[in-house]
């Protein structure tokens, strides 16, 4: 995927996670885990930039391991705001669809630039 293109989706996925924080119900739970959850999904995108940027592979490497490790709590988060009842399943099935595609996408780059390297 064009580098481009994989940064304005990680930068929709950040919008909608902030669209979706926005709308949760004004509990502790869901505000504590949105806080979570809006830290780890605009993380994502903005470490990728910064992997665009890197100075070498080894720099590289080091910052997509970031938004590996970003994206995948942002999952975990999805996840828990599904199995804890706050939001609906149907309602976060794209949304964990994608945080994921995401994750995936970021693993195989990570394995491609190991083998290279």
């Amino acid at each position: 995927m064009d580098e481009q293109v994989f940064k304005r989706r990680t930068k929709k996925l950040a919008l909608r996670v902030i669209e979706l924080v926005e709308a949760l119900p004004k509990t502790r739970s869901a505000e504590v885990i949105g806080r979570q959850l809006l830290r780890s999904a605009t993380s994502v995108g903005a470490n990728y930039r910064a992997a665009c940027r890197g100075k070498s592979t080894a720099d590289v490497l080091s910052k997509l391991a970031i938004v590996e490790e970003e994206g995948d709590e942002t999952g975990y988060w999805l996840e828990l705001l599904i199995e804890a009842g706050i939001v609906p399943q149907s309602q976060l099935a794209d949304l964990l669809k994608e945080t994921n595609e995401i994750v995936a996408m970021i693993v195989a780059s990570i394995k491609t630039l190991r083998r290279r390297k």
